[in-house]
């Protein structure tokens, strides 16, 4: 990915990004070229425009600074709606920038006349990306301020979560999955970007795994094997998941558990117990 140069802007607030983009490999591809620049994050990703709109309505949180559109959305082949909500949001209140990502050089024109700041040709480049994002810094200086919810995928509809309701971020079968008291739910956000954004509210137990240290319920080791029960309850199906932890972070997961928390008597013989 980048070549790791001085990116002075990592260390300050960082630009708060959309992806639109029907085509799930291009938007997971677009979404690791933003996030590997550490110029922004990217906090939600919709597959249509109508995801989009509810992304990007007024009062939506977190807030978008920038939205990368495709052009052809929906099924139109004839570019109209990539376009058609570019043009209904510019100068609205609260409305971000937007960026068009598209294969197709033609409406380019047209793009900067509704209000696109920049405009990117597929397949995307690293250094294209970086450049389109360094200009919007210098122009639109983000501000700072937190993410506090996550959207996620039901079906065809967007899902938003408070980050105090998540149990747990998974990755599995090239997908990752956020599981929370409403249910378990699907992202286009891979673990590594969540733990970019979220690094102190979840914590990295598994390579396929994330989760939130305050639901943390139970932690069991069986046959040299340390399993977490994350969720509301202890061991309730229903009402948490079972998430195993690596052998390696096995050791300092249990000392930050163990921190600031009381009430049972530890010995070094494993053998020997409270009595």
């Amino acid at each position: 990915m980048m070549d790791g140069g001085d990116f002075p802007e990592r260390h300050g607030p960082r630009l708060r990004t959309l992806v639109v983009e029907d085509e799930w490999p291009t938007r997971n591809f677009l979404v690791e070229l933003i996030e590997a620049t550490g110029l922004a994050e990217v906090v939600g990703a919709a597959a249509s425009v109508r995801e989009a709109r509810a992304a990007l309505e007024p009062g939506a949180r977190p807030p978008i600074d920038v939205a990368f559109v495709d052009v052809e959305m929906d099924g139109d082949a004839a570019g109209g709606a990539g376009l058609a909500l570019i043009s209904s949001m510019v100068g609205t209140p609260g409305a971000p920038k937007f960026v068009l990502a598209t294969a197709f050089d033609q409406h380019a024109v047209e793009a900067f006349e509704l209000g696109a700041v920049d405009y990117l040709l597929k397949p995307f480049s690293e250094k294209r990306v970086e450049q389109c994002l360094r200009r919007l810094h210098e122009r639109f200086p983000p501000l700072a301020a937190p993410t506090t919810r996550v959207m996620a995928r039901r079906r065809k509809s967007l899902v938003f979560l408070e980050l105090g309701e998540i149990w747990a971020f998974e990755a599995a079968d090239r997908m990752t999955y956020v599981h929370s008291r409403p249910g378990k739910f699907d992202m286009d956000l891979s673990l590594a970007a969540i733990e970019g954004s979220f690094g102190r509210t979840f914590l990295r137990v598994h390579r396929n795994w994330l989760i939130n240290l305050a639901h943390v319920r139970e932690l069991e080791r069986r046959d040299g094997e340390t399993t977490l029960f994350v969720g509301s309850s202890v061991g309730r199906e229903g009402e948490g998941i079972r998430v195993p932890v690596s052998r390696e972070r096995a050791t300092e997961l249990r000392d930050i558990l163990l921190t600031n928390s009381a009430g049972v008597r530890l010995f070094k013989n494993p053998k020997l117990k409270a009595g």
